[in-house]
C-alpha cells in the first residue's frame, strides 16, 4: 500500500463518528476548549505543553486521554478543569466560560458544578465517610443532603459504611467513596486523574464499571486521564496526546486496540492529524 494511502486510511479510521440527529449546541457540551495552549516560560527555554487544543465533549459521555509522559495529559486535565489557566485560547464547562474568571468564582464552580476522583483518593482522614461525601456541599455553603450522601454510598456499594473513618476501609473502598464524594452535587464533569493507578487489576476493574455506570445510569460526564488501555477501554471514546497535541482517538475501542495505537504513537505526527478531536 502507497505512504498516500496508508495515511489516509489511517486519517479515516481515526476521524470522528457524524452525530445522528439535530447537531448539538453550544450547551450540549459538558467540555469545550478551543485553540487552547500552554506555555510555560519564555524564550528558547519555554516548555509548550499545550499547542492548540479544539475539543468539545458531549454531556453524559466518558472520555479517557492517554499519551506517553510529558505529552500534556496532565495540563490538559488541569487547563480543562479550570485548575490551571491557558496561555492562549478557551475553555467551556457547561456551557460557562471559564478562562476569565476570577480565583474566587473558579473556586466555587469547582466545588459546585465539577467532581474530582485522583489516584491518591484525597480524603480527610479525620471525618467519617459520610462527612467525606458531604464535604462539597459544605464547602460550597450548602446545607449538607444526608439523604444524598446516604444515596450516593448505596451507588457505589457502601451505604453501611457511612460511620466509619476512611483508614477503616480499603484502597477500592476508598476509590469508592471518592466516586460518591464526586458524584454528591450532580456536577457537570467528573474529572478523574490516574483513578485506578493504587489499585489492584479486580479493584481497578470495579471502579471503573462505577464510573461507567454513573455515565450510563446517572447522566455523568466523565474525563478520565489514564496510561492503563484496560481502564481506558471503558470508556466511549479515548483521545491520544503527544507533545502538546491530540494527534488521534479511538471510538468504542478493545484494550488490545488501544495498546496498539499506544504502541505506534510514536511515529505518528499531530500533522497528519491535525483537527480530528474538534
Amino acid at each position: 500500500m502507497g505512504l498516500r494511502k496508508k495515511k489516509q486510511r489511517q486519517q479515516h479510521d481515526s476521524a470522528p463518528a457524524p452525530h445522528e440527529g439535530p447537531a448539538p449546541t453550544a450547551t450540549d457540551w459538558a467540555v469545550e476548549l478551543r485553540g487552547v495552549r500552554r506555555r510555560y516560560g519564555r524564550g528558547t527555554g519555554a516548555v509548550h505543553a499545550l499547542r492548540g487544543i479544539d475539543l468539545a465533549l458531549p454531556r453524559g459521555s466518558f472520555t479517557a486521554v492517554m499519551g506517553p509522559s510529558g505529552s500534556g495529559k496532565s495540563t490538559f486535565l488541569q487547563c480543562a478543569a479550570g485548575l490551571d489557566r491557558p496561555t492562549d485560547g478557551s475553555v467551556r464547562l457547561g456551557g460557562t466560560e471559564i478562562t476569565g474568571m476570577s480565583e474566587n468564582k473558579l473556586t466555587a464552580l469547582r466545588r459546585t458544578r465539577l467532581g474530582f476522583v485522583f489516584q491518591a483518593f484525597n480524603l480527610l482522614p479525620s471525618l467519617t465517610v459520610e462527612q467525606n461525601v458531604l464535604l462539597p456541599m459544605r464547602l460550597a455553603g450548602h446545607r449538607p443532603d444526608r439523604r444524598r450522601a446516604a444515596e450516593m454510598l448505596s451507588r457505589v456499594g457502601l451505604g453501611d459504611k457511612g460511620r466509619r473513618r476512611p483508614g477503616q476501609l480499603s484502597g477500592g473502598q476508598q476509590q469508592r467513596v471518592a466516586i460518591a464524594r464526586a458524584l454528591v452535587t450532580s456536577p457537570d464533569v467528573v474529572f478523574a486523574d490516574e483513578p485506578t493507578g493504587a489499585l489492584d487489576t479486580t479493584t481497578a476493574r470495579e471502579i471503573l464499571n462505577l464510573l461507567r455506570s454513573a455515565v450510563d445510569g446517572m447522566g455523568a460526564t466523565v474525563v478520565m486521564v489514564t496510561h492503563d488501555p484496560a481502564a481506558a477501554a471503558h470508556a466511549d471514546r479515548v483521545l491520544f496526546l503527544a507533545d502538546g497535541s491530540i494527534v488521534d482517538h479511538l471510538q468504542g475501542a478493545s484494550a488490545d486496540r488501544i495498546a496498539h495505537r499506544m504502541t505506534h504513537l510514536a511515529t505518528a505526527t499531530a500533522p497528519e492529524y491535525a483537527g480530528v478531536a474538534a
